[in-house]
């Protein structure tokens, strides 16, 4: 079997005790992104799956972009990573 060389861990583990490899992360081509993906690289980040350059560049993210779901979670956890939800965690 040959695996592909990469850089960092190829699996790490959750606080929740679940484990999290690099084949749970998000297509690289990902357009459409539902809160269910958004939590993914979190986490990924979070546990030192990928790096957040790393993170950026594979999903031609922006810093803010990363940041602003970062917050979400940290808030409001997976509901606040959804679109429709955005206007009730809105401050006034």
């Amino acid at each position: 079997m040959f695996l592909k060389r990469i850089d960092g861990p190829r699996t790490v583990t959750l606080p929740d005790g679940t484990t999290m490899t690099r084949a749970d992360l998000p297509p690289v081509d990902t357009r459409r992104w539902v809160a269910s993906r958004k939590a993914a690289v979190v986490k990924a980040v979070a546990a030192g799956l990928i790096s957040e350059d790393e993170a950026l560049e594979r999903y031609s993210l922006s810093e803010e972009e990363l940041d602003s779901w970062r917050r979400a979670v940290r808030e409001h956890g997976l509901r606040g990573l959804k679109v429709t939800a955005l206007k009730e965690f809105r401050q006034p």
